[in-house]
């Protein structure tokens, strides 16, 4: 589903403000939101293909006779052109068809060697070269009807197989066996992939707020952190739990309850027009004020769509307000070295009066 399709005809126009005759697109998610085309790069260094889009008239995908039929298929509306020897060859033999003079890239997603070679290109054949960040990323930060609903889908989609897997914890379970178990159940109930590495961390690895599952066994009355989210029709889900198998003591439950009470705080804050910064401060304060101020280190959520991480922020230094539309994490913690942590993230829609949930919490413990 190409749900940003009509976005393009705002590409151009930003195009036509900054007088480039053309961008080149090669952000995977970008390249999906214009182009409905799905294929993924295998990392930075190995692309599936570049948006070619101009000013004016039809834009172009460019890419290799590995994907020449699924590009076909794909990306309605788009010329085809199928390159040999990548997309310096390719722009050589249309920019000059195009009478393109002026040309911007994604900066944030292009490699300085190819950077190198395409100023080669722009001596060569005398057109201007434009570093461009965040044009269509500013664009999809605001999400359609349908992509609201896709996004609702992978969420609870997200919440089913957590649902499943807690039943399947036991003591004795290494970190790297249950984040398999999440990211095997994902895939049998029907995700495209993971959105990210799953985190399943035990005890004082759950102080790590990005820890990597390993050999470590879940022993009685450890913390267990987990951070999951998967890909269902191309749009992501996110979210984090922490609890203990069997009875919790009272340390814990007063940690888990201020983190809740964090995570709830921010919440009521959301609506369009507030700050990301100000969203933050809200659940800061009430870390603050329950004497962990200094154990929450990272920033409270980041927007979520066809990229797990992506604009808007929500964190000290994000002073754009928020707008209707838009979709967030909120996910406070608190991180103890010598105890472990604790991480409750759920994912919400901005709208006008406030926000919608997204998550049910059906499995989560009574508090």
């Amino acid at each position: 589903m190409n749900s940003g399709y009509h976005a393009l005809a705002g590409v151009q126009a930003i195009l036509r403000e900054r007088q480039l005759d053309a961008l080149i697109v090669s952000q995977p998610e970008n390249r999906r939101y214009l182009s409905g085309y799905t294929a993924p790069d295998h990392g930075i260094q190995e692309s599936s293909g570049f948006l070619l889009i101009p000013q004016d008239g039809e834009p172009w995908l460019l890419t290799d006779s590995r994907f020449t039929l699924q590009a076909e298929a794909e990306a309605i509306g788009y010329h085809l052109h199928v390159y040999r020897r990548g997309l310096l060859e390719a722009l050589e033999h249309l920019l000059p068809q195009l009478d393109v003079q002026s040309i911007g890239f994604e900066a944030d997603y292009f490699l300085f060697s190819t950077h190198a070679r395409l100023l080669g290109l722009a001596e060569k054949l005398g057109f201007r070269l434009e570093a461009i960040s965040n044009l269509v990323e500013d664009l999809r930060v605001v999400k359609t009807t349908d992509e609201l609903e896709l996004i609702r889908q992978s969420t609870q989609l997200n919440e089913r197989v957590f649902t499943h897997v807690y039943s399947q914890i036991s003591l004795g379970q290494t970190e790297r066996e249950l984040a398999r178990l999440i990211e095997n159940t994902m895939l049998d109930f029907g995700a495209d992939r993971p959105s990210f590495d799953t985190i399943a961390a035990f005890g004082e690895n759950a102080a790590k707020p990005h820890a990597v599952p390993s050999e470590r066994r879940l022993k009685a009355g450890e913390t267990v952190l987990v951070d999951m989210g998967l890909v269902l029709n191309g749009y992501c889900s996110d979210m984090s739990r922490t609890f203990v198998l069997g009875e919790p003591d009272a340390i814990f439950l007063e940690r888990l309850r201020l983190v809740r009470a964090a995570q709830q705080a921010a919440i009521s804050t959301i609506r369009a027009g507030v700050t990301g910064a100000a969203v933050d401060q809200v659940a800061r304060d009430v870390l603050r004020e329950g004497g962990y101020g200094e154990a929450f280190g990272h920033g409270l959520g980041h927007g979520v769509g066809l990229a797990v991480h992506e604009a808007p922020r929500l964190s000290p230094h994000a002073h754009t307000p928020l707008a209707a539309g838009m979709v967030v994490t909120v996910e406070p913690g608190l991180y103890l070295a010598d105890w472990g942590g604790i991480r409750l993230e759920n994912m919400v829609i901005v709208t006008e009066e406030g926000s919608e949930l997204l998550n049910q919490d059906t499995t989560f413990l009574d508090l």
